[in-house]
């Protein structure tokens, strides 16, 4: 089944976690090193700088007493805008559907925390599959009977990443943002862009590459986990390629946002020219199961009827996924 897109949202928080700040940290990096491995210069993160800068986040826990945003608040500002993109009220929507990497409560599900905010009285749970939580979302509305879902959907990914990062650890401080991602859906009603080419696979034997336990921080083996997003990123731009190019209608990428240097690899093996990628990770880092789907709300209003935009995502399970956004061609059923 395809899926009308109407409306998209993000949301970054205010504070600013550049390169300089994380050498004043004094934990053997500068923007040199950073540039040259992963291409991030800044990123947004729900905590105050102070509480970085004199805690390192020694204690995780203490992390969600400090932040100064909770995940349901960041979903919720990315809602709005999805909603007023889309021309709806938040009292229009049949199901909400949230997902991300680490939620502030595993129960309830962060999807009905974000319900209460936004006043939503509608069957509201989660679709965890880590950095690819937005994708697993899409994929399980796609195999649904379109009788079954309401005229609205609303899908949200909300990632507090940074609390979950030891900021000693240079390998993962460098990495982490913060940002909410929403999308208003719906199979009935006409939208800016088709949904469609959902995939979503899994390999168990990779369950322990990447890892945040429930109460501790994130952790990953970096090397593995970069060959792996290389490959299948890849592979799924490949495959969306094959099934979906149109000459007539301009191709156009967006990978996770894991580093710049991994998209850059990519781009080179799959020949996408620069023109053609789009990207925020060099501004707001990793941003977890929001970080395609923000690129492709922040460019929002410069995609064209006629653009198609294969969006990829791996994460954590090792999972890896795609879909293609297809504008001009909201009004197909």
């Amino acid at each position: 089944m395809t899926l009308n897109l109407l409306g998209l949202g993000h949301f970054h928080p205010a504070n600013e976690i550049t390169n300089s700040f994380l050498e004043s940290l004094d934990i053997g990096t500068d923007d040199d090193w950073i540039l040259e491995r992963v291409g991030i210069r800044s990123r947004r993160t729900v905590l105050p700088l102070d509480y970085i800068r004199t805690t390192r986040n020694a204690e995780s826990r203490a992390s969600a007493e400090a932040a100064q945003w909770t995940n349901a608040e960041l979903g919720a500002e990315a809602a709005r805008m999805a909603l007023d993109r889309a021309g709806i009220a938040a009292a229009d929507v049949g199901l909400v559907v949230g997902g991300g990497c680490a939620p502030d409560t595993t129960s309830p599900a962060e999807a009905c925390n974000l319900a209460r905010l936004l006043e939503i009285a509608a069957p509201s749970l989660d679709v965890n599959s880590a950095c690819t939580s937005f994708m697993a979302g899409l994929h399980l509305l796609g195999m649904m009977r379109e009788d079954a879902l309401p005229d609205y959907v609303l899908l949200v990914s909300m990632e507090s990443m940074t609390r979950t990062v030891d900021y000693s650890d240079r390998s993962a401080a460098v990495l982490w943002g913060d940002a909410g991602l929403a999308a208003v859906i719906s199979t009935r009603h006409p939208g800016r862009a088709l949904l469609t080419g959902t995939s979503l696979e899994s390999n168990p034997e990779g369950a322990d590459k990447v890892i945040i336990p429930r109460q501790g921080y994130f952790a990953q083996e970096g090397r593995t986990v970069q060959t792996f997003a290389i490959k299948k990123t890849a592979l799924c731009y490949k495959r969306v390629k094959d099934e979906f190019e149109d000459p007539a209608r301009p191709l156009h990428f967006i990978g996770h946002q894991a580093n710049l240097r991994m998209l850059e690899n990519v781009c080179r093996r799959c020949e996408i020219a620069p023109d053609r990628h789009h990207a925020n990770v060099e501004w707001y880092g990793n941003t977890g199961a929001a970080s395609s789907g923000t690129v492709l709300s922040q460019n929002w209003d410069k995609w064209r009827e006629g653009d198609d935009i294969a969006v990829v995502g791996v994460g954590s399970g090792l999972t890896w996924g795609s879909y293609i956004a297809r504008f001009g061609l909201g009004n197909s059923r």
